[in-house]
C-alpha cells in the first residue's frame, strides 16, 4: 500500500514539474550605443486585458478590465468591466516602467495539498504559478505627486511586449527589461 501511495505521489509531483513552459521567441540584436543585448519582441496588441491591482490616486478597489494605448492622446488607459474609462496615464508622466513577477501556491497546490494521503500535503506545496504585473512609475503633475499603478498580465510573452510597446511609445530609454525617462541634468546646471 506504501508503495503504491508513494508511487501516486511521485508520478503527481513529476507529472506537474513537466508543466507548460513555452520558450519564448525573441530575436536578439545589439544596441549600437550602450553594446547591451536588445530582445526584439512582437508589438503589443492595442488593447488587452488586464486586472488593476492599485497604485493610483482615488482607484483603490482591484478590478479586472481593458488596458488600451490610446496614440492621439499619447496616454495609456485602463478601463473597468463595465467598459467606461477609470483613468489614464500620459506617456510624458511614466518615470519607469518595468516587469515583476510572484510565484504562488495554484489552487491544484491546495486541493492536492488537502488529499488525505501521506506525502499530498508535501506535493501540494510544490504546484505552484507566476503571476506577472505590469509596474508603472509615474508622476502626476496635476497634483504633484508620484504613483505606482500595478497590473496583473495573462502571461510573459503579454507583459514583455506591452513593457517594449510602452517605452517605445513613451520615448524612454531601456535598461534590461525595464524603461526608464532620464533626469534631465541641464536644469539643474543652470
Amino acid at each position: 500500500m506504501k508503495k503504491v501511495l508513494s508511487l501516486i505521489a511521485i508520478s503527481l509531483f513529476a507529472f506537474t514539474a513537466t508543466g507548460s513552459a513555452q520558450p519564448l521567441a525573441t530575436e536578439k540584436k545589439q544596441d549600437t550605443k550602450t553594446g547591451q543585448k536588445i530582445v526584439a519582441r512582437t508589438q503589443a496588441p492595442n488593447s488587452f486585458e488586464a486586472k488593476y491591482e492599485g497604485g493610483m490616486f482615488g482607484y483603490s478597489k482591484r478590478e479586472k478590465g481593458t488596458l488600451k494605448f490610446e496614440d492621439a492622446n499619447e496616454r495609456i488607459v485602463f478601463y473597468g468591466k463595465d467598459q467606461k474609462e477609470k483613468f489614464s496615464i500620459p506617456y510624458k508622466a511614466i518615470v519607469v516602467i518595468y516587469p515583476n513577477s510572484r510565484s504562488q501556491r495554484s489552487t491544484t497546490g491546495t486541493i492536492v495539498s488537502a488529499i488525505p494521503l501521506p506525502g499530498a500535503g508535501i506535493a501540494g506545496l510544490f504546484i505552484r504559478e507566476k503571476l506577472r504585473y505590469l509596474i508603472i512609475n509615474f508622476h502626476d503633475p496635476q497634483v504633484n505627486a508620484s504613483g505606482t499603478a500595478n497590473f496583473k498580465l495573462a502571461n510573459k510573452e503579454l507583459l514583455g511586449s506591452v513593457i517594449q510597446t510602452l517605452g517605445e511609445k513613451a520615448q524612454m530609454t531601456q535598461r534590461g527589461d525595464a524603461y526608464y525617462r532620464p533626469k534631465d541634468t541641464s536644469k539643474n546646471e543652470q
